[in-house]
């Protein structure tokens, strides 16, 4: 059995016909949900790509494998998806983004050449790179994009910056697709060239080349993540009256959150409280979405015309969501709904997963799962790993067979805001710019370090309009959900140098150890 292992670049969890979008076309995700299970409570551990990614790579939280920003290394002592593949046989490759950042200072401690072959699997978070592009900057020589622009004639020292996220104006002029203001006008790359369309075609052209070897694939697009810039037709399939409406309202910002007025100070979040943004981002931001689920088409074609569809795992999911002006907010981040809740379908293609076909899955799940499915789904043996792991296997859900335990009730996400301008804006030391949240299904609760706790009962308030942080009505949910929080991050699985089978071994075991102490 072949894995595919698809993420989107801050897609949110409702932009999705399946989820229930009334304009958004999106048929080829929806037939794949069709064809596996849709969990419609999946949560990230993070609103941020770098740490969600490492979770999902890692089966870990951010508070545990220490990659808590983007560009934070992830640690080389960590170990990944990739290297537990590789030590039952089998090869992660990538196509597209990561965001796993080298950890130098670790491997220079150990005194490991990041050219060597060792070093590279290091460095690159255990991935074998097929063609590797993080998108949002200018690519470098990690990936062939740039060589591709060129040969089709788009020239220039920086083709990406000049064709990709750039539009024409009226008198032909460049205009740069970081303004928003500009994302109304079609890219100056052709569709068939795009971000999306090139990588697509990178992981078209893995699958052809191993055949009928199995074969475990990450694929990571870049899209709808900004610069928001759509090739024609894309730029211009929806109106504004096409999108949803925008969830915010003028008591938000009456005695705000310290950290949400700060944030909210921030040039993304004020461009987005802008109509004239929102209704020149959103139809955008759709047309990419479009874009994504026409490539997903072309590959899943690809795959079934080879025989490969019907022999592959399929996870669909994305880093984190997008505000796009929803709570007078722009970007990711915080914790609401909006950006912490994503999308997520899983393809099972043996037949004990028949029963749950085209099913919604209500249940809590979290991107730390994905490990633990991918292992069982593969059939390998995940007992070194189980004292890293703080995911668990879906496995049980896809298949309906009752879990050993009880189900989570609550999923667990955290923030460290310490490099962004919120923190200079409420002069914090970097050390005071930690968050935790829980949410069950019935309350959102926030721990802000140094902050007052955020509260909202997502029943009487399912948009979190209205914080009963600071409510002394509320102050016994708040001590029961802090205290289930402290329950939580007791038990994170930070002992890593042991597995649990050596600690079991080793229990009362110090006399035979020559050991004496305590006698009479």
């Amino acid at each position: 059995m072949n894995v595919l292992f698809i993420m989107a670049d801050q897609l949110r969890w409702d932009h999705l016909g399946c989820a229930g979008h009334p304009y958004l076309k999106t048929p080829h995700i929806d037939a794949l949900a069709q064809r596996g299970v849709r969990f419609s409570n999946a949560f990230v551990t993070s609103g941020v790509c770098g740490p969600s990614r490492m979770s999902y790579y890692t089966g870990r939280y951010a508070v545990s494998h220490g990659a808590t920003w983007n560009r934070v290394p992830l640690s080389v002592g960590e170990v990944t998806l990739g290297e537990m593949l590789r030590g039952a046989g089998l090869t992660l490759a990538l196509t597209g983004k990561t965001h796993v950042m080298t950890d130098r200072t670790g491997l220079a401690r150990l005194q490991i050449d990041g050219h060597s072959e060792l070093g590279a699997l290091l460095a690159h978070g255990g991935f074998e790179e097929v063609d590797r592009y993080d998108g949002h900057h200018t690519p470098g020589d990690e990936t062939g994009y740039p060589a591709y622009l060129r040969a089709h004639g788009y020239d220039g020292d920086d083709p990406w910056t000049d064709h990709v996220i750039a539009a024409s104006g009226p008198d032909g002029e460049i205009l740069s697709g970081w303004h928003m203001r500009h994302v109304h006008r079609p890219a100056r790359v052709k569709e068939e060239h795009s971000e999306t369309a090139y990588m697509t075609d990178q992981a078209i052209g893995f699958m052809r080349h191993v055949g009928s070897q199995p074969w475990v694939l990450h694929l990571s697009y870049v899209k709808p993540h900004w610069p928001y810039m759509a090739p024609a037709p894309y730029h211009a399939m929806y109106t504004p009256e096409q999108c949803l409406p925008v969830v915010r309202r003028d008591e938000e910002r009456r005695a705000q959150h310290p950290v949400l007025a700060a944030y909210r100070q921030q040039e993304e979040c004020v461009s987005f409280q802008s109509d004239d943004c929102i209704r020149t981002v959103r139809p955008v931001y759709q047309g990419l979405v479009s874009q994504l689920d026409h490539h997903l088409g072309r590959l899943f074609d690809a795959m079934a015309a080879s025989g490969q569809l019907e022999r592959t795992f399929i996870v669909f999911c994305s880093d984190h969501g997008d505000f796009l002006g929803d709570h007078w907010l722009g970007e990711k981040e915080l914790f609401y709904d909006t950006v912490q809740r994503v999308p997520f379908v899983v393809v099972d293609p043996r037949r004990e997963a028949d029963a749950t076909r085209g099913t919604v899955e209500s249940r809590f799940v979290e991107c730390v799962d994905v490990v633990p499915t991918l292992l069982d789904a593969l059939g390998i043996e995940a007992a070194e790993h189980r004292h890293r792991i703080e995911g668990r296997s879906l496995q049980p859900l896809l298949h309906k067979v009752p879990p050993t335990t009880p189900w989570r009730e609550f999923v667990f996400s955290e923030l460290d805001y310490s490099f962004r301008q919120a923190r200079l804006i409420l002069r914090k030391d970097v050390h005071q710019c930690r968050a935790f949240s829980l949410r069950d299904a019935r309350w959102r609760y926030v721990y802000w370090v140094d902050e007052p706790e955020q509260l909202f009962d997502l029943q009487a308030d399912p948009q979190e309009f209205n914080d009963l942080g600071r409510d002394p009505a509320n102050a016994a949910v708040r001590a029961a959900m802090r205290d289930k929080l402290v329950a939580f991050l007791a038990r994170r699985h930070h002992r890593t140098t042991l597995t649990d089978a050596q600690v079991a071994a080793g229990t009362h075991s110090y006399k035979k150890a020559g050991v004496f102490f305590g006698q009479w």
